[in-house]
């Protein structure tokens, strides 16, 4: 379908932002107890804790993931983000609704 790889990526992008706010709320924690947590496998956590890190949201340590000092400013920047893409969304939804 058009919006095959739309939906895809934006599943992707809840579970980045899901472990996100768990590596906020029990930080420093590590990928098998995200993994128990959030009922994601390992893989998916792993994946999803290296791309926040490539992104310089956050950190792996010894004692598990947590966010970089630099990081709080980067998830302002992903509400900004959102805040883009939510226009787009609606404008694609107005644009459907007249086909």
């Amino acid at each position: 379908m058009v919006f095959d790889k739309l939906k895809s990526e934006a599943e992707i992008s809840l579970r980045h932002l899901q472990i996100l706010k768990a590596v906020l709320e029990k930080q420093p924690i590590g990928i098998f107890k995200l993994s128990e947590m959030l009922n994601m496998p390992k893989h998916k956590v792993r994946y999803s804790l290296r791309v926040l890190e490539q992104a310089g949201i956050i950190v792996p340590t010894q004692h598990g993931a947590r966010v970089r000092d630099e990081g709080y400013d980067k998830i302002e920047g992903l509400k900004k983000e959102i805040e883009e893409i939510k226009v787009i969304v609606n404008q694609i939804d107005e644009m459907i609704k007249k086909l």
